[in-house]
């Protein structure tokens, strides 16, 4: 059994349901001590954050990752036991084997075998992991990073080993991501009779033609690393249950997934200008979960595509498509930030697996990218 398969069954082992940690992180702090790094606990109210660093000095090449998981879903719907991993045809169950304790195993013995092939490398090698990625993402790996700048404590180069590929290990790496901005909107009407609609003001019809207005809108045109921005309504809340009374409010949840093209004070502006546009009375509260990243060439881009090339024989895509994540937080410090990772077809899934294979080779990818950058 590989060092890395035999560690990713350790991990999955341990039911770290968000934002549980289960001990993940102080199974990693212990196996790294033996080769130099030392283990600094960050915990945040319920959140278990681990900032592992071996070195000193710049530039800093820094893992990142999480150790909570989502979880299970109904425990009669998996053919094994979703914290006992279990090898079936070639691929390993359970959760989080691609979402992503895989990652961590194998950039935790990749970390181990470099150092021990290169005790004098380069710059400084450091691992960031939360328990708080699959959660709100509050107490994470955000406020790792507010203590890191707190001191002044550069990241170089990231890799987050976010379950990147698609069809075959290494097919995509993500070079970047799309912003999230969220608005929680309430349209207030006044309540009636439906049969006296004169006496009552329907929220519903003073806002249908602002929503019509925001659907069909085009935001941007994206570039050449992104797509275009898009509004989309994922919830939609009013009346009293009768159908003989006119609401007094109306409940809008939307989110915006946008480039660089565009700026969330521009989104929200906007927004805001189209629904007084429209004569409406209402509230309007927005949460902002991540500036857009990108990180478009450099020595890291650089280093993962050349590894993929040795390791998967592929020219890798980059890609900023998908949701959100934690690289979110570590890009706008000025580090180039990267996602490579297994494949996500099972991710969040029952019966989430990885081809056991893939986590060697995901193994030697990291390996070589270490090799490429700090040898």
């Amino acid at each position: 059994m590989s060092a890395t398969l035999e560690l990713t069954q350790q991990l999955i082992a341990q039911p770290s349901v968000t934002p549980n940690d289960a001990t993940c992180q102080q199974i990693l702090a212990e196996r790294l001590h033996s080769v130099g790094f030392q283990a600094e606990h960050l915990r945040f109210q319920d959140v278990d954050n681990l900032w592992l660093r071996r070195g000193e000095e710049r530039p800093l090449f820094c893992f990142a990752g999480h150790t909570d998981v989502v979880p299970t879903g109904p425990l009669t719907e998996w053919n094994s036991e979703p914290f006992k991993p279990e090898i079936r045809d070639g691929l390993l169950y359970g959760r989080g084997a691609a979402d992503m304790k895989g990652s961590i195993a194998a950039f935790t013995i990749a970390a181990e075998r470099f150092v021990q092939d290169y005790p004098h490398h380069k710059g400084s090698i450091a691992l960031l992991l939360t328990s708080d990625e699959e959660g709100p993402s509050i107490n994470g790996t955000v406020k790792v990073v507010e203590t890191l700048e707190a001191r002044q404590e550069k990241i170089d180069w990231c890799l987050v080993g976010e379950p990147s590929s698609n069809e075959r290990l290494g097919d995509t790496i993500k070079n970047g991501r799309r912003g999230s901005l969220s608005g929680y909107l309430v349209v207030k009407g006044k309540q009636g009779h439906v049969a006296y609609p004169q006496r009552a003001i329907n929220p519903l019809h003073k806002l249908a033609p602002a929503m019509a207005a925001l659907v069909a809108k085009t935001w941007d045109q994206g570039n050449a690393f992104f797509p275009p921005t898009t509004f989309q309504i994922s919830n939609l809340q009013s009346g009293t249950g009768a159908n003989n009374v006119i609401p007094g409010k109306a409940e809008v949840w939307f989110n915006f997934r946008f480039s660089t093209e565009v700026t969330a004070d521009y989104l929200k502006q906007t927004v805001e200008t189209l629904l007084t546009h429209y004569g409406l009375e209402y509230e309007l509260t927005w949460t902002l979960s991540g500036q857009p990243f990108l990180t478009a060439t450099g020595d890291l881009v650089s280093a993962t595509q050349a590894a993929i090339r040795e390791h998967c024989a592929l020219e890798t895509e980059l890609s900023t498509s998908g949701g959100t994540s934690d690289g979110r937080f570590i890009a706008p410090t000025g580090a180039q930030v990267l996602e490579l990772g297994p494949i996500n077809k099972t991710i969040h899934q029952i019966d989430e697996c990885v081809p056991v294979q893939d986590l060697e080779t995901l193994t030697q990818l990291y390996y070589t990218i270490l090799k490429r950058l700090l040898a």
